[in-house]
Formats: C-alpha cells, sequence, structure tokens
C-alpha cells in the first residue's frame, strides 16, 4: 500500500513540473469543438476555444474517476485487477487536478463533479449514465474500462490540433500515450491481444 502511494505522488510530481502544470491538459471524449463553446460563440484556435476544450476534458475525467469507483464498488473486481483499476482512477484523478488548476490560471472556473465518491454505486452510475446494469462479471468491468480508455486516447489524438497553444497539444500527445497504456493493460487483463492494431485510430472501442 506504502509503494502504491509513492508511485501515485510520484506520478502527480512528475507531471506538476512538466509543461502539463503550466499549460493545461486536454479533454477526454469527443474532442472536436464542444457544442457549449460553439453556442457561447468562441472561435476555433483562441483562449476561449481552449479553455472550453480544458472543461470539456475536466467533466469527462470527473466521469472516468466516477466510472472507476462504480467498478470497484461493484465487487466484481477480483483483487488484482481491482488494485489495477484504483491505479488507473489515480491517474484520472491526476489529471483532473491538473486540469482544474490549468483552467484557474486561465481565468476560467473548473466545472465540478456531479457527486463526490462516496455517494452509492446507484447515485454515482444515474448521475453520469454509466451502464451499472450491464456489469454482471469482472470481464464485464474491464471491457467497459478499455472502452472508456481508448475513447480517451482517440480524443487525446483529436485534440492535438485543435489548441492555439501549442504546448496544449503536446499534452495532448503526452496523455495520449498514458491512456493507450491503461487500455493495453486491461486488455491484457482480459487475455486479449494488448495492441490489436498499428494506429490508435485503429483500435476497437474496448
Amino acid at each position: 500500500m506504502q509503494e502504491n502511494t509513492q508511485s501515485g505522488a510520484n506520478r502527480r510530481d512528475f507531471l506538476k513540473k512538466s509543461a502539463l502544470f503550466g499549460l493545461g491538459l486536454v479533454a477526454a471524449g469527443n474532442l472536436v469543438l464542444p457544442a457549449t463553446a460553439r453556442a457561447a460563440g468562441m472561435a476555433a484556435n483562441s483562449e476561449s476555444h481552449d479553455l472550453g476544450i480544458l472543461n470539456f476534458a475536466l467533466n469527462a475525467e470527473h466521469q472516468a474517476i466516477a466510472a472507476y469507483q462504480v467498478g470497484a464498488d461493484s465487487k466484481l473486481l477480483k483483487p488484482g485487477p481491482l488494485k489495477l483499476a484504483l491505479e488507473f482512477q489515480k491517474d484520472h484523478e491526476a489529471h483532473a487536478d491538473i486540469l482544474a488548476e490549468t483552467i484557474k490560471k486561465m481565468g476560467g472556473t473548473p466545472v465540478a463533479a456531479k457527486l463526490p465518491l462516496t455517494a452509492s454505486m446507484g447515485d454515482l452510475a444515474k448521475a453520469w449514465d454509466l451502464p451499472v446494469g450491464k456489469l454482471k462479471n469482472q470481464s464485464d468491468v474491464l471491457h467497459f474500462a478499455a472502452g472508456l480508455e481508448i475513447g480517451a486516447a482517440k480524443a487525446y489524438l483529436g485534440a492535438v490540433k485543435q489548441f492555439s497553444n501549442p504546448e496544449l497539444a503536446h499534452a495532448a500527445a503526452n496523455i495520449e500515450g498514458d491512456e493507450a497504456m491503461h487500455f493495453a493493460t486491461l486488455r491484457y487483463a482480459l487475455g486479449m491481444n494488448p495492441v490489436p492494431a498499428a494506429f490508435i485510430s485503429a483500435m476497437p472501442n474496448g
């Protein structure tokens, strides 16, 4: 447990010391210009546009954190996969922390999580529209998590060209690798080929 805690602290320290800390992160989800940004008349390749994507990303990170909590609370995971899921949840928490701080540094207001993680599994699933009723066994949970991770990796790939600040594009590529490794590790835990395609864009969605 102490080793896991130290590992999480080291990861956070690394991220905070990188350019990512001062200049931002990227979204998980569909990273074309978000509808909220379009509705507000935000021009692409502007700081306002960047802030819209960053907040969209933060909301997606909140959802990923909640999804891993639901998976852990489901009692469907054996000790090994449960430990893995909680480690990946810590990664998403680190992403969310940096996103929120970056948004503040840029003069924006970070979007808040819909519910605290102490909420019941049912309430978390309902708030974030998670398919908890379809999670019947460990394999279901891991497949669902893998789908979230490859979706995030593809989103980071698509975000590279979306930012006006080139450091944000670098951050997108940086975090894309983390999500891709999550995806590969989850597939390995499922007994599947961890890297089933030569390109992120060609990876199956789960």
